[in-house]
Formats: C-alpha cells, sequence, structure tokens
C-alpha cells in the first residue's frame, strides 16, 4: 500500500480558494445536505452514533444511489461543482481544497486506516478509511482533523463542507461519492459515511462499465474540502455544552411549560432599556412580596442582568396568580403585553414616571367621518399602544399600513347623516395617525379564524418587513414633522409551528449598532441579518442559488413553519434615549442587596448539602427554651428558632467532634461553665412522645458514635436535653442529683425522678414551661403539691378558697389527673415526664365548671377554665384562611385574613368568630368550601346542628374518603342580605337577563320564598337587577332552557318550587309584536349551533312566525330580534332543523317562507355561526394578571 499520495496533474493539493462556484455545472438532480431540509429525498441520510477503537465517529447513512453523469473524478473543478453544491446558510467560503489519496493493496489494509495530512483553513486533515467496514458490510469513509490527539487546540471548531469521492485510478469515469457538512470540534474529530458502499459493489462490474470501481487492488479516495466562514459562532452546532453568557454576554429565560412566548417578550421589554429603568423606579422597598408583580419583574431584570445561567420566571408568573394549567396554556402575545403594560402602570401611579410607560410605548390615532362637500367632520383621538397588521392581502409591512389608514367612501345609500343642517352627505370614513410611539410594536395577524375549517388557522404567506422605513406618510397632515419619524429595526418576535403545537422565540438588537441575537427560551446565539429578515418572511422555503424547483414543488411548495407575528421598531431620533445603558445605579439598592443575600445563601446550603456526610444535627433544649413553651411536650422539634423561640437550637457538627467538645460548644451558648452542664439523650417513647432518658455520662466518643448508641431515633438530628447544676462543691463542681459518676468509673442511680413542670394560667389563658425538680420516687404525690408551691414562691398553701389541679401530661391527647395518697412509683411516673398544674376557684369547682367537658367548653365560650379544655384546644386547632365571595363582597373593604379556630366548633360558632372579626352580624354569613384546583368556591355549607368545622373543611366523597379537590385551609364566606334562617324559607333562583336581544346577558342569584310563583320572581329579579318596572319599560316573560334548546315559558302562576334543577332560566321583555299573540303555535324555537346541530350553544328563544312572510324580511326581524348586527349577523347560516336525532339542518335561502318549511310543530330553526365562548366553556378563561 502506497500512503504517500500520488497526486494527478503533478500537485497533491489544488487550492481553489480563488475560484468561483460554477453554478452551470452543478446537476441539480444531486440534492445538498441542506436541500434535503427543504425538498427530501426518498430514503434521507441518517445520522447515527457509533465508536470505533478509542475514537468517537459521528456517522452518516448515505442513500445508495450511483452516479450516472459524464464527470470524471479527475476533473477536480467540475467535480466539486458537483460534489459541493450551494449551502442554504450562504456562508462565505474561506477556502477550498482538493486532496486525494491513492491507495494500493486494499485487500492487505488493516481494519483502520489513515490517509496523509493536509491542510485546509489553516488546519490539518486526513482521511479515515474503514476499508473493510465499520462493523457494517460495507466500505466506510470520513473525514477527520489531523491534530495529534492530545494536542487539539482548546474550544477549536471548525465548519466545513465536504465531499469524499471513491474512484478508480485508471477509469475516472467510475467514481461514487457522498456529501455533507459538519462542525469539526475537539469531541466531534470525524464525520462521514459509514455505509459509504456495498463492498460486493467496489468489486463488480461497474455500471455501463465491465470494470469494477476497486481495480487490481487500488484506488484513490478524493477529499473536497470547503472550509466556510462561522460568522455566528454556532453554525451547526450542536449546542451541547453551550455557554450563552460566555459566547453571547446575555442569558436567556427557562421555559416552565409553555411560556416561551412570555419569554420572547420578556427579553423583548428587557432589551428596551429605557422600560426596565422605569421597572426599576417603581418604589417597592416596602412591599419585597413575591405576589408584587412589580417586584418580581424586577427580580427578573436583574437576574438577567447579573446571572451566568438562564433565568426563571417562576416568581414572575406566581405574582401574575397563574396556576400550573395557565403555564401549559400558550396565551396571545398581544393581551399579555397590554395587561403587563397596565399592571406596571397602576404600580407606577402616584410617582414622578407614572406616564412614563405611555412616553414610550403610546401613539395618537384620529378615527374620522369627513363630509367631502361640506364643512363638517365628526372625529375623535385616542391613544393606542400596538398596532395590528393585516397578513393576508399584503405584501410587506408598508402595504399593511396603507391599508390600515386606508379610506372608506361613504354614498348612495350608504351617505353619512352630517346634522340637521347638512343632512345626508357623501364622506370619507377612516383612521389617521397623530403621532407614533418612540417604541413602536407592530402585531402582524398570522392567525386568522378559518370559517371552512372551524378553527383559527396560521397564515403561513411570505410577508416582509424592513430594516428600516419611515413613518411619516402614514400620519395626519397636522401632525408635528419637526423631527424625523424614521424607525429602525429593534425585535422580532417569531412563532414556529402551527396553532396547536407552535414555539416561540425572539431575535433582538440590544444595542444600536452591534449584532443581532436569537433569544430561544434559555439559548442565546448571535443571528446573521438574513435569519432576522429572510427565515422569518414565511412563505415558501427559499432554494440555494442554483436549486430549481420540480413541478411538483412548484404547485405546492413547501412552505416556512416559522415567520414574525410582532416587530418591534425604534424611532431614530430616540435610539440613544431607549437603548441607553442600564447600570448599576440604575438598579434599586435593596433589589441588589437582597438577591446577593439569596444568592450568598443558596452558596451556603449547596456547599451544605456536598459536606452534608461529614456532619450531623444536634438539636438542643435548654431550661430557657422549656420556659418559653407553649404547646404539648417540650418543644416542637421540625420548627426553627426563627420560627418558634422555643423550638430546640440547632448545632451542625462534625461527625467526628467527641461529646466533651459538643458540651463546650453549647455552654459556650449559653453563657455556662462547661463542667456545670450535662447533657440528657432524648428517645422517642411508645406513645410517640420524646422525652430525656439519661444523662450522658462518657463524653469520650464522638458525637456520630453517640448517635448510632441512642435507641429507635426517628429523627437525623442528635437530640438532647441540656441540664444546669443547681449545686456545687466547694471546687466549683457539679453535684448531680441524680446518675453521679464515681472516682471508681461506677455510675450511681438514685430514687429521684426528673419532672418537667408546665402551668396553665387560667386569667392569661395561657400554658408554659416552668422547670424541671427532681423527687423520689417513693413519695406519695400529694408531696407534689408542696414542691410547686415552693417553686412557684406561692408560700407553704394557697387561699382557702383556691385549690391547685395537677394532671400527668402522658402524651397530647391524654391529660389524667394525679391519684393522691400513692406513691409516685406506683403511679409508673418516671423520668422526662411531664407535670401540668394550675390554680382554680373552689367555688369554680362546686359549680361544675372544672370538670365541664371539651365539647361543652368550645360550643358555650372561648374561655377555657382548666388545662384539659386548653390541651383539647391544642390538639384541634387550625388556622384557617377566610375570603370574602368573589361574586358578592366588595373586597377592599373586607380583605383575606387567618384565625385560629377549633375544629370542634359549630357552624353557629364559627360564624360568631367570623362575624365579630369582620363586624357582620353572624346571622348573615354563609361558608363556602374552596375548589382545590382553581381557588374559586366550590359549594355552599349546609347549616347542621352537628355540623363542625372539622366536617366543613374535610368533607368527605360519598365512598367516605377525603375530598382531595377541596382545600381543607380555607373558606370563602358571603354576606347576605337576610338571614341565613330566612334564606332557609327561600329558593335561590340563577336567572339569566337578557337587556338587547340575546347579545347581552347578565346572571342573577334571586331569592324567592318557596311558596311563591313566577309573579314573585319577576318582582325579585327587577329589585335585584335594578331594572324598570314592567309598567314603565314593558311586560317580562320567564322560560326554561335544557341543553341550549328552548324547554317550555313559565306562567305568572307557576310555582317556583317546580322550576327544575336541571334546567336553565332565562327573563326578557316581551318583544312589541308578541305582546297581543295569544296563539302558540305562531312561535318557533330558536337554537344555535356550529356545523352540527348536535353542537348547540348560546341562549335560545322564541320567534313570532308570519304566513306568507319571505325569509329575507324574516331576517330583518331576527337581526332586531337577537341584537346581533353587521357582520356578526351576516356571517350565521340559518336552517330549519327537525326533531328527528339524525336528521341534517335544511339551510334557508331568502325566498323561502319560514312558516311553510317549518310546518312541523316540533321544528326548530337553527342559526349556525361559532360559538365564540366555546374556550371558556371548556376552561380556558382570559388571560389575567394578578399582583
Amino acid at each position: 500500500m502506497d500512503l504517500t499520495s500520488t497526486p494527478p496533474h503533478g500537485d497533491l493539493l489544488l487550492n481553489l480558494a480563488a475560484l468561483t462556484v460554477n453554478e452551470d455545472n452543478h446537476n441539480p438532480e444531486t440534492p445538498s445536505p441542506n436541500a434535503m431540509l427543504v425538498d427530501p429525498p426518498d430514503e434521507p441520510v441518517l445520522v447515527e452514533p457509533n465508536g470505533h477503537g478509542d475514537d468517537e465517529l459521528m456517522l452518516i447513512n448515505p442513500p445508495e444511489t450511483m452516479d450516472t453523469d459524464p464527470l470524471l473524478a479527475n476533473d477536480y473543478d467540475a467535480m466539486r461543482d458537483h460534489v459541493l453544491p450551494p449551502l442554504i446558510e450562504e456562508p462565505r467560503i474561506l477556502e477550498d481544497q482538493v486532496h486525494t489519496w491513492t491507495v494500493d493493496a486494499w485487500g492487505s489494509l488493516n481494519k483502520k486506516e489513515h490517509g496523509p495530512i493536509f491542510e485546509a483553513g489553516g488546519y490539518p486533515w486526513r482521511i479515515l478509511l474503514f476499508p473493510f467496514g465499520n462493523n457494517v458490510d460495507q466500505c466506510s469513509i470520513y473525514l477527520e482533523h489531523g491534530f495529534d490527539v492530545n494536542n487539539v487546540p482548546e474550544d477549536w471548531s471548525c465548519c466545513v463542507q465536504f465531499a469524499l469521492v471513491l474512484w478508480n485510478s485508471n477509469e475516472p469515469a467510475i467514481y461514487f461519492h457522498h456529501s455533507a457538512h459538519h462542525r469539526f470540534t475537539k469531541e466531534e474529530s470525524d464525520w462521514g459515511f459509514t455505509r459509504f458502499l456495498e463492498r460486493r459493489k467496489m468489486y463488480a462490474p461497474w455500471e455501463n462499465f465491465d470494470r469494477p470501481l476497486i481495480e487490481n487492488d487500488s484506488a484513490k479516495i478524493t477529499a473536497y474540502v470547503r472550509v466556510v466562514e462561522d460568522e455566528t459562532g454556532v453554525l451547526w452546532h450542536n449546542f451541547n455544552n453551550y455557554d450563552s453568557k460566555k459566547e453571547t454576554g446575555y442569558v436567556g429565560l427557562k421555559n416552565q411549560g409553555a411560556t416561551c412566548y412570555l419569554n420572547s417578550l420578556l427579553q423583548s421589554l428587557y432589551f428596551t432599556n429605557a422600560f426596565r429603568k422605569a421597572i426599576y423606579r417603581i418604589p417597592t422597598d416596602s412591599d419585597e412580596s413575591m405576589s408584587n408583580s412589580a417586584y418580581t419583574l424586577q427580580r427578573l431584570f436583574y437576574q438577567l442582568q447579573t446571572s451566568n445561567a438562564a433565568v426563571s420566571t417562576n416568581e414572575l408568573t406566581k405574582s401574575f396568580g397563574w396556576e400550573t394549567r395557565h403555564i401549559f396554556e400558550q396565551q396571545d402575545v398581544q393581551e399579555l403585553s397590554r395587561k403587563l403594560m397596565e399592571q406596571m402602570e397602576k404600580k407606577m401611579k402616584g410617582t414622578e414616571y407614572e406616564k412614563a410607560l405611555a412616553q414610550m410605548f403610546s401613539g395618537k390615532i384620529k378615527t374620522y367621518i369627513s363630509c367631502i362637500n361640506v364643512p363638517y367632520e365628526s372625529s375623535r383621538i385616542e391613544d393606542f399602544w400596538d398596532i395590528q397588521l393585516n397578513v393576508t392581502g399584503n405584501k410587506n409591512v408598508l402595504e399593511s399600513l396603507q391599508d390600515y389608514i386606508q379610506v372608506e367612501k361613504l354614498d348612495g345609500e350608504n351617505q353619512y347623516f352630517a346634522g340637521e343642517q347638512y343632512k345626508l352627505q357623501d364622506a370619507n370614513k377612516g383612521v389617521i395617525f397623530m403621532s407614533f410611539p418612540d417604541v413602536l410594536h407592530l402585531q402582524l395577524k398570522r392567525f386568522e379564524y378559518d370559517l371552512q375549517r372551524d378553527t383559527m388557522m396560521k397564515i403561513n404567506d411570505r410577508y416582509e418587513f424592513p430594516e428600516e422605513f419611515d413613518a411619516s406618510s402614514y400620519l395626519d397632515k397636522g401632525a408635528d414633522m419637526s423631527e424625523s419619524w424614521e424607525y429602525q429595526l429593534h425585535g422580532v418576535l417569531v412563532h414556529s409551528g402551527d396553532l396547536n403545537a407552535g414555539h416561540y422565540y425572539a431575535f433582538l438588537k440590544p444595542n444600536k449598532d452591534g449584532w443581532w441575537y436569537k433569544y430561544d427560551d434559555d439559548k442565546v446565539t448571535k443571528a446573521t441579518k438574513r435569519e432576522v429578515l429572510e427565515e422569518n418572511f414565511g412563505g415558501p422555503f427559499r432554494l440555494p442559488n442554483g436549486h430549481l424547483r420540480t413541478l411538483s414543488q412548484k404547485k405546492t411548495p413547501a412552505m416556512r413553519p416559522n415567520s414574525a407575528y410582532m416587530l418591534v421598531y425604534i424611532r431614530k431620533s430616540k435610539l440613544d434615549k431607549i437603548l441607553t445603558p442600564v447600570t448599576a445605579e440604575d438598579t434599586p439598592r435593596h433589589l441588589q442587596q437582597k438577591i446577593e443575600e439569596e444568592i450568598a445563601l443558596r452558596e451556603a446550603k449547596r456547599k451544605e448539602r456536598e459536606e452534608q456526610h461529614l456532619y450531623l444535627g444536634v438539636k438542643v433544649i435548654t431550661e430557657s427554651s422549656f420556659r418559653q413553651h407553649t404547646g404539648v411536650d417540650l418543644t416542637t422539634f421540625d420548627v426553627t428558632q426563627e420560627q418558634d423561640p422555643a423550638a430546640p437550637k440547632f448545632y451542625r457538627i462534625l461527625r467526628t467532634t467527641t461529646m466533651q467538645q459538643v458540651v463546650e460548644t453549647i455552654a459556650g451558648d449559653i453563657g455556662q461553665d462547661p463542667g456545670r452542664i450535662r447533657l440528657w439523650i432524648m428517645v422517642n417513647r411508645q406513645n410517640k412522645t420524646v422525652r430525656p432518658d439519661q444523662p450522658v455520662m462518657d463524653l469520650s466518643p464522638t458525637v456520630e458514635e453517640t448517635y448510632n448508641k441512642a435507641a429507635a431515633h426517628r429523627d437525623q438530628a442528635l437530640r438532647v436535653w441540656v441540664e444546669e447544676a443547681e449545686e456545687v462543691n466547694a471546687d466549683g463542681e457539679a453535684i448531680w442529683p441524680t446518675f453521679q459518676g464515681q472516682s471508681n468509673g461506677v455510675i450511681v442511680k438514685n430514687d429521684l425522678i426528673l419532672l418537667f413542670l408546665k402551668m396553665f394560667d387560667i386569667e392569661s389563658q395561657t400554658l408554659r414551661g416552668i422547670g424541671h425538680i427532681y423527687i423520689s420516687s417513693s413519695k406519695k404525690t400529694e408531696e407534689l403539691s408542696s414542691v410547686i408551691l415552693k417553686k412557684m414562691g406561692w408560700g407553704d398553701k394557697l387561699p382557702a378558697d383556691e385549690k391547685l389541679l395537677i394532671w400527668e401530661e402522658i402524651k397530647p391527647n391524654m391529660l389524667e389527673p394525679i391519684k393522691w395518697k400513692t406513691t409516685f412509683k406506683a403511679e409508673e411516673i418516671q423520668d422526662g415526664d411531664i407535670i401540668c398544674f394550675q390554680r382554680t376557684h373552689e367555688r369554680k369547682m362546686r359549680l361544675g365548671l372544672g370538670d365541664k367537658s371539651a365539647n361543652e367548653a368550645i360550643k358555650s365560650s372561648d374561655r377555657f377554665e382548666d388545662a384539659r379544655e386548653y390541651y383539647d384546644f391544642l390538639l384541634n386547632k387550625k388556622t384557617v384562611k377566610f375570603h370574602a365571595h368573589p361574586n358578592t363582597s366588595d373586597h377592599e373593604k373586607y380583605p383575606p385574613f387567618e384565625m385560629v379556630l377549633n375544629t370542634k366548633m359549630s357552624y353557629d360558632k364559627l360564624s360568631e368568630k367570623v362575624g365579630g372579626k369582620i363586624g357582620v352580624e353572624p346571622t348573615h354569613l354563609r361558608f363556602y368550601t374552596v375548589n382545590a384546583s382553581s381557588g374559586l368556591p366550590k359549594t355552599a355549607v349546609k347549616r347542621a346542628p352537628n355540623q363542625t368545622l372539622q366536617n366543613i373543611l374535610n368533607n368527605p366523597t360519598s365512598y367516605g374518603q377525603l375530598n382531595m379537590n377541596q382545600r381543607s385551609d380555607a373558606l370563602y364566606y358571603e354576606i347576605l342580605d337576610i338571614s341565613l334562617a330566612e334564606l332557609d324559607t327561600k329558593k335561590n333562583i340563577k336567572v339569566t337577563w337578557l337587556s338587547e336581544g340575546i347579545t347581552k346577558e347578565e346572571q342573577f342569584d334571586v331569592l324567592v320564598t318557596k311558596s311563591g310563583q313566577v309573579d314573585d320572581l319577576i318582582l325579585a329579579l327587577i329589585k335585584k337587577a335594578k331594572l324598570e318596572s314592567e309598567e314603565e319599560a314593558g311586560r317580562i316573560r320567564v322560560y326554561e332552557t335544557n341543553s341550549h334548546k328552548f324547554f317550555k315559558e313559565l306562567d305568572r302562576t307557576y310555582p317556583v318550587i317546580s322550576i327544575n334543577d336541571y334546567t336553565a332560566v332565562v327573563a326578557e321583555r316581551v318583544p312589541q309584536d308578541e305582546l297581543d299573540v295569544k296563539d302558540t303555535s305562531q312561535f318557533i324555537s330558536v337554537f344555535h349551533f356550529q356545523g352540527e346541530p348536535s353542537r348547540a350553544h348560546g341562549i335560545p328563544f322564541r320567534f313570532l312566525l308570519k304566513e306568507g312572510e319571505k325569509f329575507f324580511d324574516s331576517k330583518k326581524r331576527l337581526e332586531k330580534r337577537t341584537g346581533l348586527k353587521g357582520k356578526s349577523f351576516e356571517k350565521i347560516k340559518f336552517a330549519v332543523v327537525r326533531r328527528a336525532q339524525y336528521s341534517r339542518p335544511q339551510y334557508l335561502n331568502d325566498d323561502d317562507i319560514l312558516w311553510e318549511v317549518a310546518a312541523n310543530e316540533d321544528d326548530y330553526l337553527g342559526l349556525d355561526h361559532v360559538d365564540r365562548t366555546r374556550s371558556l366553556r371548556n376552561g380556558v378563561g382570559d388571560l389575567f394578571l394578578k399582583g
């Protein structure tokens, strides 16, 4: 084998960098790798990973196609033009090189061979050959860089379009080739073709030849290498380990689910620097709440400035009040932008910057009707924040703007009434801009409703937008022309895909004269002008130069999925002002400090997690913390001292630390001599309490060894109680009452037991720790009284009318009275037990108040007369959040609040507590449970004698299980006009009131006495909705509907108790032409549907038939009857629908007579039109922003 190449024409390398591509020689039938993206061949090239030896190769499986053109493999110029077609990215060519390697003794080659190194683009290259296949039964050939494997430059990359041609050394007409392009890097050092050519074909006679490709055990391999400019640094990048901040200086935003539309808008606003500065000026130092959207937006912008990685929008969307379902719903960007502006304007109100956003984004437009022949004009000037431009029917932005201000002439039957002076006149109607804002947002109407498909469709037509344009020609003649109205493109927001499966990203130009960048969620890359403009005009794919479309492609060209839907232009004269740099001084100082503190805390926690295996937690209870404890047991272990001062102090201690060192650390913290404290190990008892068991006598073991010896610990930390010595000897050493260590190492345990004392103070209604005592287990329990009196400093005995009540706190729900006359040992009282006591008056005891049950206490009073009642309260207390009902209450007057309540309390007691809090009569309150998913009121709570707060909050399902779709910590309350008792005598009827045909509907909850009639319902509706009386405005009728179809009209004497729960009730004024009609057969029931009668929607009604009337005239009456006008009415198709289940609608023409077509009494008149409320009924509501 000859590994030294024998170059044809005397040269090994041909430098073709100075040559131009000969497009005439390019064969259009041979697709380039880029063209495959547009017009894929039947058998596409597949990229698959594989491995060989110690190297990693990216392998391409090419289609098995043979070349039949008359080119010769040694005609390098012609062959180069053939195998290296123009690229769709059109990068600048830096250098072309051709290298040929003559391979001899093919059959004797190793499994893997490397060709000689040659240079292209200033870098070394070589051919990598697997003559017998790289784990396949085909020859495998690759191009790889020629650097030493241990000496590849860091961050090296080179973008190369290349082709590999295998050909007969003696007959250059016999050849086979494949082309590709690739970004070569240190990690992806080679690229090529695993299935280059089947080995059997290499040795068989070639088509139209009697000779094989491998002849005389020899062949040539030519590499055509075209090095192209990587202008943006990301050409053909795979984005593995890509660092946006490092490469561009900017970071992206994380996509929460379907928030890419939000990300593109936020990036656009962020790089409108004047907007960012305005947001920073909103005062938030007094409201750093995560529900404050101005504060969270400030935080987001600051993090985009300072972070090295993509930033999350979670804080912002939570401050909007969005839940998970909102995160996965794509919303309208124009609506989001407008609502965000409105929200920020509210936050700026009352500050010196309250007009900042309007001055930046708002222009003025005049709507006018101007008479042609007389001096009369009607006009109004309004503010606008963006302009919606029609894409359909226009080629570009300039045409759309001209279309926007086109003049409509009102003449003939459509003349304009110019008042009594001028009467009907010919007039021009239109709009004209009075001024444009400094930052102009153009919304391109890429989505339109398609009536035939019954859905919104994306408009993919080609639509161009300029990099600069002059807007002065779209301004009113009287507009201020003292300054140029030229605009420069600053942002292009793009939608890729269709309506239901789309993705949003943005191209933005942060600086006046700098690069464009693509912001695609968490990734930021440099972009070329072609990517910004041409690739987002939409329309058919543009093929590279030299490519021709086939006939089928011309008929149905492949359309680009990506196109611009929003453009941001900045007035050229205001560029410096709008894009002024944002400095550290512009950022609120409190914001910087807060975020820096959070970063430091996160870093500390990260370090803590990494070192967690080296440390053990120690939770320490002291005498001081016990005295502050107001609950059950000795402390609450699962809270921090920030949440509760009585919580144990937490120490993070190296596992190798000795217990002696732990004692010294704790002693130092509490200001005590280490020799005068000792630690008691706390253990879990069988009754699930945690109490001190015995002191640590040997301080030489490590904290980990001590923890491991402690029995059955349910906590990952070592829990200890600190005992401080009350007595010392002459040498100042601690004298411990029990568990005394002797010099010989023996530990002496006497009969003293350690008890903890708690007192319930009946006057302050509090429970608190007092301290600890030692008492002999052989003493009688009655002696405890004198010990407590002494501990409390109450003298030798209490006054004659007082008594000391003493209990043992066995566990939170078990407080047992101490039995007198028995010993502590007999009562099984041991180390760590808790004794609770209280002082009480004998008179109350005699009245039996001291023995009152907990339930009775809750029912009668909020005052607890003994410790048992208070313990019961602690066991059953719950913090409940209350919100005023969203539909019926004044939220400013009644803000949300929280109350700590006993879950055993009754409905009436709950009403009393809430009524007292908000200043409302308890009898006039009704409560609603809260839907856990939506946060909205769920169902009204029924008042029942045995109903408790526990039952209300944890209302079980019909299967006895907890209702998981109901919040267990919140309730809504409704303030009633009447008492709840009176409400029970009435029926609540939800009435839909139609005030303007069927176009305006309002819903009212009307209360009517259960014994009342429809006549009473009408009177109640008039009062509730503040309607004019029937004498003043006309008779009202009430009817029921079911499934959007007319059910029946209700007689005035019809009992309201008989109104069905499954029907909807509708009320309306009786039209004038129906007042005197008595025969119901003259009416036809009308309903709305969309496409199919089964898809009913809207409010049904009855319509008066007129014998002999053509439907053309019936439609005029229907237009008046429904209140639908203009285009809304014109889009309706009318049909007679038979009651039969599968009957098809019979659509009506203007000459039809409805009286005759709808001859059967059961026939309906159907109005076929789009259901505009469908998305709302399916749960997708209007976009909203809170906070």
